[in-house]
């Protein structure tokens, strides 16, 4: 082969790990017997298919292949007894990796099986459905731990971060109690574990909730109106605990919110964490995988040391800009340190040895024990990082309602952002708080005010040398823009983005009119659908 063609060889190398029938035909080890009637357990693969020769491990990547492949026990699904009054057939899920469904309890309670092994046949483009493109793709999901999400459970519960408690099992090859689904789970390994949404499903770490919604609904009804606040303090939390991990796909979707009603009357929704299919990934130990690795940011692997930041977060991005907007950096170090005392040595041990299959922990429990331990030290310094990145450039959005956002440059380090409901509260101004948090700008570049709906005020005042950009997007209504703020340098600190109608300008000298004819600048994205 020609040295100057390096990736044609590792495309044709991968290539010759394609074959016509990829995944394995059934979890059994030994499935060409049948397997009894009343057999309640069965000795299985989560993936022998991903098995690879020297070579094979050389330029894929050896990943977790081992653990895919090691026969392990389970239990058989017997959908009478997997839960307290059995389970009946609910629904077919959508994903477009994971065979999924929903299953529903005797009592409503629904609950999410899933097989641990995947699929990305669909979210190729047609053309590369084929040959060794979607071969070497499909081989990437052995860089998952197959049984990690089992290790989860233990460490969320130290860190005080709500969780579900998946469980794993074998589906009979005769299987017929998922009805129309059923064809598609035989032979299976899958997990079974309960969904947090409705309020049917309000039980265990969510008790006490009003409701239980997806992401998309809680921001909608977040820009709605100033009564539903998510919890920002509790989002940092988990998102810790999902950097710790190494869990890099946190997407909107992965998430759901459990509403408390607060005694003001303000509904304050609580972060659930779900589908831990990515935690522990382990993906550029090969030659072609690690190429990949730095052509894709979010494929980093879980190893001693904490790889790009920005690459752990990418996925988490869009739900990161809204729900850690009034967070400061004081609460992440401090939940970053409790963290540190709450996830101890016999907390870790504890979850690894008890949540993998013991096979499975005897080829990758104690690697998994140090490399928690050793990235536990390192969390503070991570977070540091986390901020940092978070912090370049914040969100801070308004409701559909009317507000008034203060903009007060204090002083070289200190621009603070207030948001007033409207009308204020002669009495009482400060109960007409909405948010409030100081930017220095040695962290922040810009501050970005959405008024969304509603007649808006955004009020600027303040004379320093140094002070974050603020950009203000009035949205749609008549909004007013006062700006007697003077920042040193040629450069204006406050751009104002709206139609060149129906608003009223007070400009100073910081003030860059941004107006046009059009409504683009009215475009907000609320739920994630617009990216």
């Amino acid at each position: 082969m020609n040295p100057r063609y390096p990736f044609a060889f590792l495309l044709l190398t991968a290539a010759s790990c394609s074959r016509d029938t990829y995944f394995q035909p059934d979890a059994r080890v030994d499935f060409t017997s049948a397997l009894p009637a009343r057999a309640d357990s069965a000795r299985v693969t989560a993936g022998r298919h991903y098995r690879r020769g020297p070579s094979g491990r050389f330029f894929l990547g050896p990943h977790y292949r081992r653990a895919w492949a090691e026969p392990i026990t389970l239990p058989v699904l017997d959908l009478q007894t997997a839960v307290p009054g059995g389970l009946k057939f609910g629904k077919i899920g959508g994903g477009f990796q994971t065979i999924s469904m929903t299953v529903v309890g005797a009592d409503g309670r629904s609950y999410a099986l899933r097989s641990i092994d995947k699929d990305p046949y669909r979210t190729l483009p047609k053309a590369l459905r084929q040959g060794f493109i979607l071969t070497t793709v499909r081989d990437a999901t052995s860089a998952g731990m197959p049984y990690g999400a089992l290790v989860v459970p233990a460490l969320a519960e130290a860190a005080g971060v709500p969780h579900t408690t998946p469980r794993a099992f074998y589906v009979r090859p005769d299987e017929n109690g998922l009805e129309e689904a059923s064809e598609r789970f035989r032979g299976k390994v899958v997990l079974l574990e309960e969904k947090f949404e409705g309020k049917q499903n309000i039980t265990g770490p969510v008790a006490g909730a009003q409701d239980l919604e997806e992401s998309d609904d809680v921001l909608a009804e977040r820009y709605a109106s100033a009564k539903h606040v998510l919890d920002g303090d509790a989002y940092i939390r988990a998102r810790l605990l999902d950097l710790w991990l190494g869990d890099w796909d946190r997407h909107e979707g992965q998430w759901s919110w459990a509403a408390y009603t607060q005694p003001t009357g303000r509904v304050l929704w609580k972060p659930v964490p779900q589908d831990r299919d990515q935690v522990f990934f382990r993906f550029d130990d090969g030659v072609l995988s690690w190429l990949v690795s730095k052509l894709v940011a979010k494929f980093r692997t879980f190893r001693l040391h904490y790889e790009s930041i920005e690459g752990y977060t990418r996925n988490a991005a869009f739900m990161d800009e809204r729900a850690l907007a009034a967070v400061p950096r004081a609460t992440y170090l401090r939940t970053a340190h409790e963290l540190q005392l709450q996830l101890t040595d016999a907390v870790i041990e504890q979850a690894v040895r008890q949540g993998l299959p013991r096979e499975v922990y005897q080829l990758e429990g104690p690697r998994m024990i140090a490399t928690l331990k050793a990235r536990r030290t390192t969390l503070p310094k991570a977070t540091e990082e986390f901020y940092r990145l978070k912090a370049r450039e914040v969100l801070v959005a308004g409701t559909d309602e009317a507000e008034r956002f203060v903009v007060q440059r204090l002083n070289d380090t200190a621009t603070v952002v207030s948001v007033y409901a409207l009308p204020l509260r002669k009495k009482d101004p400060a109960a007409s708080l909405l948010y409030q948090r100081s930017f220095n700008p040695a962290y922040t570049h810009t501050v970005r005010l959405h008024g969304l709906q509603g007649k808006d005020e955004f009020v600027v005042s303040g004379e320093v040398r140094r002070s974050p950009f603020v950009e203000v997007y009035g949205g749609p209504g008549e909004d007013l823009l006062q700006d007697s703020s003077r920042v040193a340098g040629l450069r204006k600190r406050t751009r104002f983005f709206d139609t060149s109608r129906n608003n009223v300008l007070e400009p100073g000298p910081e003030t860059k009119d941004r107006t046009a004819h059009s409504v683009l600048s009215h475009a907000f994205d609320r739920d994630g659908s617009g990216r």
